[in-house]
């Protein structure tokens, strides 16, 4: 099991930006088209929510703060903030909002208790539940996952200066970074990428059970497959959790590459990273292994890709636990 480094107490995650949503209407266009109740969005909390397209599959993965009443920053991968911001632009009409990448106006930390298991100094004061959030000063800071981080949200007064690090400076903040990815799959996050933009449905990333849902809203864009899908029960694949040796017949699988596990089971690949043992640990959608890679049927929610398709290559990978429950 890989674990976080002693005594680190804030990485900043440049891999992470934000789109602010400003203006009037900012939370009624966003609550039209993300997965996550965002009119009763206030500043005590931060919600996880998803961008879908009309098939109920997921375009990216947010965590929503609500700045001020007409300010919501929707914090994502730096890397899809164009994209995104050009999707959801096409569906403004008339709203009286505006869409800006402002990832160099803020600095977001990944914050990480010491080796004594104490919150340091910058981060006490979080609150304990997952997506409560504290404010601090100018900062913004709330539980990253069901583990000891936090993510901190500050604003900038210029962007960051590029500064030249040492070899040994280098060298921990990668180690720091490689910890925090491999959190994250501990923690089973699931993160787009290119390759598996618009691959799944929500429930398969398990969005529903990260609280990145909300079944009682109003309409958004994808919700009747996402809800046929939540009220049907038919999901038969769903994002878990594996580990296997780095030398199992293939390299460092990339996002959206399908492996075959050895109980035969297909598995494509949401994210994976190099544990400093050597061994790789990844996330993948993959169906129950008690329903075996001879399920019987489509699922309505399975990606066409998968169906029939030989997988290869094959790997003999060990299941590991989810911090969280997955439904029957």
């Amino acid at each position: 099991m890989n674990s976080p480094p002693r005594n680190a107490i804030a990485l900043t995650l440049t891999d992470l930006g934000v789109l602010a949503v400003r203006g009037p209407d900012a939370r009624r266009f966003l609550n039209g088209q993300l997965s996550q109740e965002v009119l009763t969005l206030d500043a005590a909390s931060v919600r996880l929510a998803g961008l879908h397209n009309v098939q109920g599959r997921v375009l990216a993965v947010l965590r929503l703060v609500a700045w001020a009443d007409d300010v919501v920053l929707c914090v994502l991968p730096r890397s899809a903030i164009a994209e995104i911001r050009t999707l959801l632009a096409r569906y403004l009409l008339r709203a009286k909002a505006t869409l800006t990448d402002e990832s160099d106006a803020w600095r977001i930390e990944g914050l990480w208790v010491d080796g004594a298991g104490v919150m340091p100094e910058a981060a006490q004061g979080v609150a304990a539940g997952l997506g409560a959030a504290h404010r601090e000063g100018e900062a913004l800071s709330w539980r990253h996952a069901a583990d000891d981080r936090r993510l901190r949200l500050s604003p900038l007064a210029a962007p960051p200066a590029a500064t030249d690090r040492t070899a040994a400076e280098a060298h921990a903040d990668d180690a720091a970074r490689t910890a925090w990815h491999l959190a994250d799959l501990a923690a089973g996050l699931p993160e787009i990428h290119p390759a598996t933009r618009g691959a799944f449905v929500a429930q398969m990333l398990n969005l529903d059970v990260l609280g990145g849902i909300s079944f009682t809203k109003g309409c958004y864009t994808g919700q009747e497959v996402i809800a046929r899908a939540h009220y049907r029960g038919r999901v038969k694949r769903r994002l878990q959790r594996f580990e296997a040796a780095a030398s199992a017949g293939v390299g460092m699988p990339a996002p959206g590459e399908t492996l075959r596990l050895a109980d035969g089971r297909a598995a494509q690949i949401i994210d994976a990273a190099l544990r400093p043992d050597g061994r790789m640990a990844f996330l993948a959608v993959a169906p129950y292994a008690t329903s075996g890679a001879a399920a019987s049927g489509a699922d309505e929610t399975e990606a066409p890709e998968t169906r029939g398709a030989e997988a290869t290559p094959r790997v003999d990978a060990t299941p590991l636990p989810l911090p969280y429950a997955l439904p029957d």
